[in-house]
């Protein structure tokens, strides 16, 4: 199920997003979790089944939700997480927004259709 984030997830959520190749180093990575944490524009998700064990970042305007970040931990991957991550978010979000990803989400989105 999809959660949302808040400061006592920092460290599991820094784990998650330091997976996307974008987000390696450490100062983008702190800067991006610190833009979720102030920016109410920004919101991250946390996919918790047992443990949390995905992460997808969105960006809203007025009337779009970008899926900027998506990841999940490693040794879960090709489980169906993500996809599950994202038909969350449009379950969510589908009577307020248009949900829509970036150029480093979009292949990935695409594939969830």
């Amino acid at each position: 199920m999809l959660i949302r984030y808040k400061k006592s997830f920092e460290k599991i959520a820094m784990g998650l997003l330091s997976f996307m190749p974008e987000e390696k180093d450490v100062k983008k990575l702190l800067s991006t979790i610190k833009e979720y944490e102030t920016n109410d524009s920004w919101q991250l998700y946390l996919w918790k089944e047992e443990d949390i064990l995905g992460a997808v970042g969105v960006k809203f305007d007025e009337s779009q939700a970008v899926i900027q970040h998506i990841t999940v931990n490693p040794s879960h991957r090709n489980q169906g997480i993500g996809k599950k991550m994202v038909e969350a978010l449009r379950s969510e979000l589908q009577n307020e927004y248009t949900i829509c990803a970036n150029k480093v989400t979009e292949e990935f989105v695409e594939q969830c259709d």
